[in-house]
């Protein structure tokens, strides 16, 4: 991944080759969405999934992009948008109830080669499972990816007031989970 490429030159050549600024998007921000996603939905097959329409919806979109926000916003918000709905599409499809799908997302993250086995990372990983979805969404990207509430508060649609209640809740009830309480 070449971090270096500016916004900038992504929006220069997108004024005068389309196929080369989305070449330089998926190369600048292909493996961030990837983690993004597979943070959020956990299974890497779901999260590569996640990556390709993000990326689809990226290429048919490229044209109408306005520049009213940065492409990082643009393209964490596709790829946010399209790892909660494949979470509620899993939801829909699923006869297991959400408990048992906590313990076999729990399993997943046990058993997987980007998860290097730390008991404290394991259990921080089941916390997070357990929170209501958008308390899940907004711990995530804070915690993990270290976003702001300004960026969160563009990609999700909701107010900076409202995300750092959410995280607030979700920090507590992570406390909680952990304390064994």
């Amino acid at each position: 991944m070449n971090k270096n490429i500016s916004e900038e030159y992504i929006l220069e050549a997108l004024g005068t080759d389309t196929e080369k600024a989305f070449r330089l998007i998926v190369e600048k921000y292909g493996s961030k969405i990837y983690w993004h996603a597979r943070r959020m939905v956990i299974i890497h097959h779901d999260a590569d999934d996640v990556v390709q329409n993000t990326f689809i919806s990226v290429w048919k979109n490229i044209g109408n992009f306005r520049n009213e926000s940065s492409i990082y916003t643009w393209i964490y918000t596709i790829a946010t948008n399209e790892s909660l709905s494949l979470i509620k599409k899993r939801e829909k499809r699923s006869s297991v109830p959400l408990d048992s799908l906590d313990n076999i997302f729990s399993q997943a993250v046990e058993g997987d080669t980007w998860f290097d086995g730390n008991e404290a990372e394991r259990r921080l990983q089941e916390a997070v499972l357990k929170l209501p979805e958008k308390q899940m969404t907004v711990f995530k990207m804070k915690y993990f990816e270290e976003m702001s509430y300004e960026d969160m508060s563009k990609i999700l649609n909701t107010s900076v007031g409202a995300l750092k209640a959410s995280y607030h809740h979700a920090v507590k009830k992570i406390e909680l989970f952990l304390s064994g309480d």
